[in-house]
């Protein structure tokens, strides 16, 4: 494995297991469905700003919100511990650049599932943001300074939670939602250029997956993404679930949001994997 390839076990991977380890906890810990339901409520609400934050709005600029709402979410976003807005948009914009090419970050064609998976994330290689990719949010000082201290947020609802609930909450609410978020988060690297199904012809192999799109908020539509980046719906037709597009549209009504994109009809009917090349699919 080159340099490029290797962890170094410092303070963020060791953190990262860490969680893991003490996850394991729930298992000497109360069970109520209060309790199962804070770690859902936790878990959907952190996924919605990864989601609809972070990647869609952040990495995409699918959408257009306001100063607040952006703050907001990215703040939100940041509570799941996948350090800050600037870091994830702009390595996210990276892959798009050289999708399952050399020099994409998380290939699993090339690197292997775990590197895919959180590899790439423990890598020391990976830890500076790369500014150059996120010029236009990075003009932002508070998203500059949450960025820098992206850990905040993360440990203020922890802290939330242990006043609050108690042990039971805190490991049930923050522990256990954190990890979940984690790794249904990474699965869209590592499982969806993998598993799945093809609907357009792209230059790298990203497949769609239902399961991970209901897991995910809509994520797993990862080949309709790919193929037509700048779509607030990944979920392109009316079968294909898409939480976090429906949420926006709702959010749209009083003006949170605005501007949400939408694949024309040409796009959605070109490039069918299910068609020879240069026909055009049936409306």
């Amino acid at each position: 494995m080159d340099n490029d390839r290797r962890i170094v076990w410092a303070f963020g991977s060791v953190s990262f297991v860490g969680m893991h380890v003490a996850a394991l906890a729930v298992f000497r810990t109360p069970f109520s469905w209060g309790l199962v339901g804070l770690c859902l409520g936790l878990y959907w609400l952190r996924m919605f700003a990864i989601t609809a934050g972070y990647h869609r709005y952040f990495a995409h600029r699918s959408y257009r919100t306001s100063r607040a709402f952006q703050l907001a979410l990215a703040v939100v976003g940041a509570a799941s511990l996948q350090k800050g807005p600037l870091w994830w948009a702009g390595h996210h914009r990276h892959h798009h650049r050289f999708s399952d090419q050399d020099e994409d970050i998380h290939s699993p064609r090339r690197d292997g599932f775990w590197w895919a998976h959180v590899g790439w994330i423990l890598s020391s290689r990976h830890d500076e943001t790369p500014f150059h990719l996120i010029k236009d949010f990075a003009a932002f000082p508070e998203l500059r300074w949450l960025n820098r201290w992206h850990l905040v947020p993360g440990i203020a609802l922890a802290a939330i939670l242990l006043a609050a609930g108690g042990w039971p909450a805190f490991v049930w609410g923050f522990l256990v939602s954190t990890v979940v978020t984690w790794h249904t988060t990474f699965a869209i690297n590592s499982l969806t250029h993998v598993f799945g199904r093809r609907r357009y012809r792209t230059t790298d192999t990203s497949r769609n997956s239902a399961l991970l799109a209901l897991l995910t908020l809509g994520e797993g539509w990862h080949n309709n993404h790919h193929y037509y980046q700048t779509s607030t719906r990944q979920g392109f037709f009316w079968w294909e679930v898409d939480i976090s597009y429906y949420i926006l549209r709702l959010l749209a009504i009083p003006r949170i949001v605005w501007d949400l994109r939408e694949p024309p009809d040409r796009v959605l009917n070109t490039n069918r994997a299910d068609q020879p090349e240069g026909q055009t699919a049936a409306a």
